[in-house]
C-alpha cells in the first residue's frame, strides 16, 4: 500500500482495540511501528489522535498511512437473524429513545456481547431496535452479565463518538443500587482502592493491588440499613474498572448479595430464602446527549430485587428520601 487508505470499522469490531484492529488486518506490523505512528499521528481514528487501546465503533474511519500488504476489507456481516421473541423482548426493554440515543433496561443474566459458550447477548439483538434508523445501533459501555439496568447505545456513528468519548472521559454521573451483606464502617463514604485483574487460588478475577493495580474510586452513601446484618447502598462509580463496584464492596467487608464470584459464603445472609441472583442494579445516568446538552434516564429496580428489599423489611420510598437529602447538601 503507497498511499494513506482510510479503512472503516467492521460491523462486528465494536468495542475492538485500536492495536487488535491492526494485529487482526495487518499481521506483519510491529506494535512497536504502530506506537511510532500513533505518537505521530500517521494513524488516526475519525481525525483524532488516539492510543493503541483505543476501543473502536462500528463504521468509524481509520486513516492508515502507506504500509506493506493491501488495505483491510470491509467485512461481511456474520450476523444472525434475530428472532421475533428475542425482538419483542429487547423492545420492551426500551426506557427512552430519540434520533441518536437509545436506553434500554437490561436484564439480569443477558450478555451485553458475545463470548465463549454465549450465543444470546444484546449485541445480536440490535438489528431489533433499529427501528426507522438507517443504521444499526451500537454498544459504548458495557454492563456485567449479572448486572441490571440502564444501557445507552447510540443509533448512528456520530452519536457513537460522542458517547464513548463521555464514558471514557468520565463525563457521565452513573447510580447503581446493590444489597449488600454486612454494613459499611460510614454511613457514607468514599472506596478508594487500586484494581487489577490477577491470578489466584480461586481464578482470575479483579482484587485490590496496592503495587500495580490502577486507581479506583466509588462514592457510596448507606439507604438503610439492617443491624449489622444487611444494607441497602447507593453507588457512584467515579473510575470505570472491570468488576470494580463488586471488587470494592467486597473488599470493604460488605458483599453484594448473591456474588459468590466475589463474596463467596459472605455474600449470603444465612436462615433467610432471597434471590441467589446478583443484587446489583443500573440505576440512573446522566449523561451528554451527543445533540446537546445533558439527559437523565433511570430504571425501576427488577423484582428479584424489590423482592429482597421487601423481605429484608426495607422502605421502598427510602431512596428517594435519601436522594433529595444529598441533592439538597451543596457539599455533595
Amino acid at each position: 500500500m503507497s498511499e494513506v487508505q482510510m479503512a472503516p470499522v467492521g460491523e462486528d469490531e465494536g468495542e475492538v482495540r485500536l492495536d487488535r484492529w491492526f494485529k487482526r488486518h495487518y499481521p506483519n506490523l510491529s506494535h512497536g511501528r504502530l506506537e511510532k505512528m500513533l505518537r505521530k499521528g500517521q494513524v488516526r481514528v475519525d481525525g483524532d489522535k488516539v492510543k493503541a487501546n483505543y476501543r473502536l465503533n462500528p463504521g468509524q474511519m481509520v486513516r492508515i498511512p502507506p504500509l506493506d500488504g493491501p488495505p483491510p476489507p470491509r467485512k461481511k456481516s456474520t450476523r444472525a437473524i434475530v428472532s421475533d421473541q428475542d425482538a419483542k423482548e429487547i423492545r420492551n426493554t426500551v426506557l427512552h429513545q430519540d434520533k441518536s440515543v437509545i436506553v434500554i433496561d437490561k436484564p439480569a443474566g443477558l450478555a451485553v456481547q458475545g463470548g465463549s459458550g454465549t450465543k444470546r447477548h444484546v449485541d445480536g439483538m440490535l438489528d431489533a431496535l433499529q427501528f426507522d434508523a438507517e443504521e444499526r445501533p451500537r454498544l459504548v459501555h458495557r454492563l456485567d452479565r449479572d448486572t441490571s439496568g440502564i444501557l445507552v447505545l447510540a443509533r448512528h456513528s456520530r452519536a457513537a463518538t460522542a458517547l464513548t468519548g463521555a464514558f471514557r472521559d468520565r463525563n457521565t454521573e452513573k447510580l447503581y443500587w446493590a444489597i449488600v451483606a454486612g454494613v459499611p464502617p460510614e454511613a457514607r463514604g468514599g472506596i478508594t482502592l487500586p484494581l487489577a485483574k490477577t491470578p489466584g487460588p480461586d481464578g482470575e478475577r479483579v482484587r485490590v493491588d496496592r503495587k500495580n493495580g490502577k486507581v479506583a474510586i466509588t462514592d457510596y452513601v448507606v439507604i438503610e440499613r439492617i443491624g449489622d446484618q444487611a444494607a441497602w447502598l447507593a453507588l457512584w462509580p467515579r473510575t470505570g474498572r472491570t468488576h470494580q463496584l463488586r471488587a470494592h464492596c467486597a473488599a470493604i467487608g460488605t458483599p453484594i448479595l448473591g456474588d459468590g464470584k466475589y463474596g463467596g459464603i459472605d455474600a449470603t445472609l444465612p436462615g433467610m430464602t432471597l434471590s441467589k441472583g446478583l443484587h446489583l442494579h443500573a440505576r440512573a445516568i446522566t449523561l451528554p446527549h451527543p445533540d446537546g446538552g445533558t439527559f437523565s434516564v433511570e430504571a425501576a429496580a427488577p423484582s428479584p430485587f424489590r423482592k429482597t428489599l421487601q423481605i429484608l423489611g426495607f422502605n421502598p420510598e427510602a431512596a428517594a428520601e435519601k436522594m433529595a437529602e444529598l441533592q439538597a447538601e451543596e457539599e455533595w
